[in-house]
């Protein structure tokens, strides 16, 4: 339901109380003061059959008898009178309740499930149960009974935890944090963090979001609603339990490493969330947010009247993954001429402990200046020929006699924590900070949110052009096995299913004893090379753990020994083992490859998750991995790579040449298309995967496989938490004048494809469909028309089929209740009357019902009779917008079927 009735939350126009009783501890009753207390505007009522009043207000015995009609409802009846109360206050007109009661219980039967039943019946929004309340301090409504009231502001915070929620609140008050509203979640029956998401990423009280989120009921619900959210705001996120360990029954290296706490924080890049670990980094990071808006790059300059606090802040800047700016010509001239003889003339920018306001002011105005940084630390030591307030009295001029210019963040550390240069420096709109350890942390929150917000929006290089899988050949391999009860890939159905997707894989020859190892390997071994022994078990996952494998091995007698002596150790540490044989695979020479891993895992909430990492055999003690929730494209397999630290090693270093990191990034994305062509591949570990500059290799891996099971709701992909490029979209046209086109949804790679459709398009035709003159088309903007969240936005693109060229779109764009949808198409302007722009508003009206979309909606030009009149052939209701002559709005109901 997302935001539907969450106005009635957050600025009801009545609450009503149910619960409430004379004792002290009452929820009810405390509540209830501080409604009164908080100076709600409207009427404040109590239901409660026991009483006839409780602090001075009567008590009412049914919501009938309070005279008005409640729009909220807060509940802190018995678990066994909640579902009733919550029917009583639906029939009486509530839109929504807030229910503290706790021991609501689960399953079918429980007071949880009566509960749901009736929301779901009357379109009663839940919060809770089992939860502190809500706070909404514009509107003066306090439903919580949290100790304090906190102040108005414009922060979101969201928490699943009361506890946590109270605790950030009494943290925030004395440093004067206020909020724009707090809601603990409880158990979540309805509204979730997705609800809220939608709902604050368009409060105008609301600049930053902050949630505390211990876990995700739907993950795909979810990560739709925090991306659209981190577009526009910026959205922080605390989660505990970073080292709890991965499923106690996982087998491979790649579902050891793909810790639940590492796909969590897969998730969260994925969807623009900025990540901390601690309740004050929250804060922190928000603040700093929220009043610096993003630095346009990691390179930071120290302004100081003291050399060692600045070179103190770029030692942290340095760990925290920041580069110390450097200084340009022109900034050193500049500051020769300002400065007296002695100051550091490099970065940190130390002006001697006599700094002045004057220095300070000069010092500030050339590094805001200077192109060779991004952002500006200054700091303060306090003496007596350099003062606080002084100094930081300049810094604000310097800041104002820039206003209008570039903005360049600046954050401050002043030691001491003088009152009245923080007051200054403050209402300067600089941040301050108590060490310059807390500052540069500051400054990487600006640098990790802008590169969160340039994920959003980058678009992959495209794929080359001989990128093909054989889909049809791998799901066969995958269902002889499931056919067959196995829950792991024998050795030659792992070669075939890798090589339908392109992945180069050593083959080994199984070989069921000794002797006949010793035969497949003679062919091998006739030219002088050597091989490899490995142990063939469906029982022992890791090989290497009972001595199962053996290298580099030269002779036919010595093959036979090597297997023997594996064969023998492995029945002896696990007699109750399958033991199939050896493998015996030819030994590869590539001495300047690096030994990696690369994989799919399963986890329990996000589904499908891709591994990369350090390879070998102590994957697990090196611990060096990145995870990334597929699809991915090109981009975002080079990121996903660049994560870890094996990444240094990919580049050359002595007589080492680069590693192909294209065709190791190329490997990754065939792994998530093989991940959405199969979802019965549960995991998939290629250890080691070798790369070097010649390519890459795959000499061992392993394959589970296991029946489907739907992890995701809703339309796409039965386990994909983000849904993948909707191939069934795809399809032929032919226009009027009989050019054939293809039909398909948008692809983040068809940025430059757009750029050019853009120009084939008349300068009135652009504006007809943007309501005013476009001149030039920005990155972010055309990157907004091409990446898509298919789960609620859909763009289809229609392509010559001779020339390639794009003829034109439509997208739609449905509301986070999945209620109404929004639609947008544009034409090339030398193909009008061919019939285009009819066929893709058909396809557009198949869509939105694909959607479950109850009304598509538009809002077009009076003037442009053209689109008015095919929206009326299609049944579009068409009718003036009464806030604007300029333009009609038109709608279509989507069930009505058009002919």
């Amino acid at each position: 339901m997302s935001t539907y009735a969450l106005q009635s939350v957050f600025a009801p126009a009545s609450v009503a109380v149910v619960g409430a009783s004379p004792r002290a501890r009452s929820l009810g009753r405390l509540v209830l003061q501080q409604l009164r207390e908080g100076g709600f505007a409207g009427p404040v009522g109590l239901v409660n059959p026991h009483y006839r009043e409780i602090d001075g207000i009567a008590a009412a015995r049914r919501f009938d008898a309070l005279g008005f009609a409640p729009e909220l409802v807060v509940i802190a009846a018995p678990p066994e009178d909640v579902a009733a109360v919550a029917t009583a206050a639906a029939d009486s007109g509530a839109r929504a309740a807030i229910v503290l009661t706790r021991g609501m219980g689960a399953g079918p039967d429980s007071h949880n499930a009566a509960l749901a039943a009736v929301a779901r019946a009357r379109g009663l929004r839940i919060v809770g149960p089992n939860c502190l309340g809500v706070v909404a301090p514009h509107a003066r409504l306090f439903a919580s009974f949290a100790a304090h009231r906190p102040l108005a502001g414009d922060l979101a915070l969201v928490s699943q935890s009361g506890a946590v929620a109270a605790g950030v609140l009494e943290w925030a008050r004395p440093r004067g944090i206020g909020f724009s509203a707090v809601v603990a979640l409880g158990d979540a029956l309805d509204v979730d963090f997705a609800d809220l998401l939608d709902y604050f990423a368009v409060d105008r009280h609301t600049r930053a979001i902050l949630l505390y989120l211990e876990h995700v009921r739907d993950a795909r619900k979810f990560l739709s609603a925090a991306r659209a959210a981190a577009r526009g705001k910026p959205v922080v996120v605390v989660k505990p339990g970073r080292h709890v360990r991965a499923p106690a029954d996982a087998q491979t290296h790649i579902a050891r490493l793909a810790t639940p706490d590492a796909a969590y924080d897969a998730a969260f890049r994925r969807a623009g969330l900025l990540r901390v670990h601690a309740l004050d980094e929250l804060f922190a990071a928000a603040e700093t947010l929220s009043h610096l808006g993003n630095a346009s790059g990691k390179r930071l300059a120290v302004l100081t009247n003291g050399a060692g606090t600045g070179l103190l802040a770029l030692d942290r800047l340095v760990d925290l993954g920041g580069v110390p700016a450097g200084l340009s010509a022109q900034a050193v001239e500049t500051l020769d001429a300002a400065f007296p003889r002695g100051w550091s003339r490099t970065n940190p920018v130390d002006m001697l402990g006599d700094a002045d306001g004057g220095r300070y002011f000069a010092g500030l105005q050339a590094l805001l200046a200077d192109r060779d940084g991004d952002a500006v630390l200054a700091m303060h030591v306090p003496t007596v020929l350099s003062p606080p307030r002084e100094t930081a009295e300049a810094v604000a001029r310097a800041l104002e006699a820039r206003r209008g210019g570039a903005r360049k963040p600046v954050l401050a550390v002043w030691v001491g924590g003088d009152e009245q240069a923080t007051a200054a420096l403050n209402a300067a709109g600089v941040p301050t900070y108590a060490s310059e350890a807390e500052a540069v942390r500051g400054f990487m929150y600006l640098v990790r949110h802008r590169e969160a917000q340039q994920a959003l929006m980058e678009t992959p290089p495209s794929l080359p052009e001989d990128f093909a899988v054989d889909s049809a050949a791998a799901q066969a391999v995958v269902a002889d096995a499931l056919a067959s009860g196995r829950e792991w890939l024998d050795p030659d159905a792992v070669a075939r299913l890798l090589a339908a997707y392109g992945i180069a894989f050593v083959r080994a020859l199984p070989a069921a004893d000794a002797d006949e190892a010793a035969r497949v390997a003679a062919p091998l071994l006739a030219d002088g090379g050597s091989v490899a022994v490995k142990l063939l078990s469906p029982d022992i996952v890791h090989k290497s753990d009972v001595g199962g494998v053996r290298l580099d091995v030269g002779s036919a007698e010595a093959v036979r020994a090597a297997a023997q002596d594996i064969l023998h150790r492995a029945r002896a540490r696990h007699p109750d083992a399958r033991i199939d044989g050896v493998l015996v695979q030819p030994m590869v020479r590539r001495p300047k490859a690096r030994e990696v891993i690369a994989g799919i895992a399963d986890d329990a909430v996000f589904g499908p998750v891709i591994v990369f990492g350090s390879g070998g055999t102590a994957v697990e003690v090196i611990d060096d991995k990145a995870l990334a929730l597929p699809p991915l494209d090109l981009r975002l397999a080079h990121e996903l790579v660049g994560r870890t630290r094996v990444a240094r090693i990919l580049k050359a270093y002595r007589d080492v040449p680069a590693a192909d990191e294209g065709a190791l990034a190329l490997v990754l994305v065939k792994l998530a298309q093989l991940a959405a062509d199969i979802p019965a591949v549960r995991e998939l570990d290629i250890n080691p995967l070798l790369v070097d500059a010649d390519g890459v290799a795959a000499l061992d891996a392993r394959v589970a496989v296991a029946p489907s099971r739907r992890l995701h709701r809703g339309r796409g992909h039965p386990r994909f938490a983000i849904l993948p490029y909707p191939k069934e979209w795809e399809r032929s046209i032919v226009l009027a004048d009989g050019r054939e086109a293809f039909v398909r949804p948008v692809r983040p790679e068809d940025d430059a494809m757009f750029r050019a459709f853009f120009a084939r398009v008349s300068a009135e035709d652009l504006r007809l469909r943007f309501f005013r003159a476009v001149r030039d088309f920005s990155h972010d903007f055309i990157a907004r028309l091409v990446q898509l969240d298919y789960a609620r936005s859909m763009a289809l693109v229609a392509i010559d089929a001779a020339s390639g060229e794009m003829l034109g779109a439509v997208r739609l764009l449905a509301d986070a209740n999945y209620d109404r949808g929004e639609y947008g198409i544009m034409v090339r302007s030398d193909l009008k009357g061919a019939g285009l722009g009819w066929q893709l508003m058909q396809a557009m009206i198949e869509v939105a019902r694909w959607l479950g979309l109850n009304v598509i909606e538009g809002q077009v030009l009076r003037e442009n009779s053209t689109m008015l009149s095919m929206c009326r052939q299609l049944g579009f209701e068409v009718v003036p917008d009464p806030e604007d002559a300029t333009v009609m709005l038109v709608t279509l109901p989507v069930g009505r079927k058009v002919s």
